[in-house]
């Protein structure tokens, strides 16, 4: 770990001098003083209590290439089956944390859809206005290590009152031949106020060379704005992801997250919700199947800070082989916001003795007249409706797997894009090993 820390903070003058003239902005400022708080702070460890259970040793004993380069001879027919084909759709593509325009979909027409990169140069206002104001790195190494090396990733901004005419697919492409890799994609959503989008978000190893990718996305939902954002990490068992998002509500918008966890070796997802003005409506909704020696790491936080809000988070586990699970979901009411109603639950079925999950519901309730609840439940399957399956005929395989599918169903409750959820249903056939005909 020290060996990366160091070899990261030394690097920092190779970053500096690529930068063309942007050492000397305010953004720059940022960066500096993100990489002061990363040294402070170093790499979470086990000793943090937000760490407890996601050891990040194992992957960070690589010797990881910092800046790769984008491999040039990618060819469309080897990432097609990653894209969703079946809809038109915006696309913001990079390979090995570079922009490939010749992939990408991007439009300036009524919205931007384009790089966080182009937006540096051009939109500074809404750099200024948004960049490092809703991430937080109070206690926050990864986010730290994110912003001082902040360079490229994906900016969408949907000026007021403006509907996004398609949804948007934001993929972020690995590919070496020669050694591990890190990127660290840094996203910035802005939806102004009355605005409305629909995000696929996706990262994708493309061979089985190391990948560890620290990314960071901030949003921003406006005054009666919708977003649904979709988040499908199922990548190969040598990539690593820590993926950190935080989102800024106004006053009567809508914000729903669906998160689905299917593959990869190390998944931690960081999720905060800042419900700032009131009347806003939050989902969070998330689906994990993994298997050996697999991990995935759900922390959430639905944080009311004023009054009229509402959040409802569900999250299913299923986790076979020696697979490890964790979720820690906090609600935090403050003291000021009264007539919050906040609703989570967690449901895990363990389907080896190898298996384990740590679950950590919490509630912090500071006001009076609330309405709040938390549940949490680890098990197996239900043997006797196994049974009950199995008499009609139904061979144990697909019995089990219908059982699965109906344990898991609740959470795909938010998915809005039939040809997303047509996606995830196959996802998951996949991961349950069988071929069901029908859709959930």
């Amino acid at each position: 770990m020290e060996e990366l820390k160091d070899k990261l903070e030394s690097s920092y003058i190779v970053f500096e001098n690529e930068l063309n003239g942007e050492s000397d902005t305010p953004v720059h400022k940022m960066r500096r003083d993100a990489l002061e708080n990363f040294e402070q702070l170093g790499f979470p460890t086990k000793r943090n209590e937000e760490w407890k259970y996601t050891n990040l040793k194992p992957i960070l004993k690589a010797d990881y290439k910092l800046f790769p380069k984008q491999e040039d001879d990618i060819e469309f027919k080897d990432v097609k089956k990653y894209f969703l084909n079946e809809i038109d759709s915006y696309k913001v593509v990079f390979i090995n944390g570079v922009y490939s325009s010749w992939l990408s979909e991007t439009t300036h027409q009524g919205y931007d859809i384009c790089t966080f990169g182009n937006a540096l140069r051009k939109y500074p206002d809404a750099i200024d206005g948004y960049f490092n104001k809703i991430a937080k790195q109070d206690g926050q190494a990864m986010v730290s290590l994110n912003t001082a090396f902040a360079s490229e990733g994906a900016f969408i901004r949907v000026p007021k009152n403006k509907v996004v005419d398609k949804p948007i697919q934001i993929i972020f492409f690995n590919t070496t031949n020669d050694r591990e890799i890190m990127v660290q994609p840094r996203n910035l959503i802005i939806l102004e106020q009355g605005a409305k989008a629909e995000i696929i978000e996706r990262h994708q190893s493309l061979n089985d060379v190391p990948v560890l990718t620290n990314a960071v996305t901030e949003v921003s939902v406006g005054a009666n704005a919708e977003l649904h954002y979709y988040k499908l990490q199922n990548d190969r068992h040598t990539s690593s992801l820590v993926d950190n998002t935080w989102i800024d509500q106004h006053r009567d918008s809508v914000a729903k997250f669906s998160t689905f966890s299917f593959g990869g070796r190390i998944t931690r997802n960081n999720l905060h919700f800042g419900l700032k003005e009131e009347n806003c409506l939050t989902y969070m909704n998330g689906v994990t199947i993994i298997g050996e020696n697999q991990h995935v790491d759900h922390h959430t936080l639905a944080d009311h800070l004023v009054p009229h809000c509402e959040s409802h988070e569900l999250y299913k586990g299923i986790y076979d082989s020696n697979a490890t699970g964790v979720f820690n979901g906090k609600i935090v009411v403050h003291k000021d916001a009264q007539k919050t109603n906040a609703f989570q639950q967690n449901d895990s079925v363990l389907l080896s003795d190898r298996a384990t999950v740590d679950a950590k519901p919490q509630l912090e309730i500071y006001a009076d007249d609330v309405a709040c609840s938390h549940g949490c439940t680890v098990g197996q399957l239900d043997e006797e409706a196994l049974f009950y399956m199995r008499s009609r005929g139904i061979a144990e395989k697909e019995a089990r797997a219908l059982l699965m599918y109906a344990f898991a169903s609740d959470a795909l409750g938010e998915v809005d894009i039939l040809e997303l959820r047509k996606k995830v249903n196959m996802l998951i056939a996949k991961k349950l090993g069988v071929n069901l005909d029908f859709e959930l």
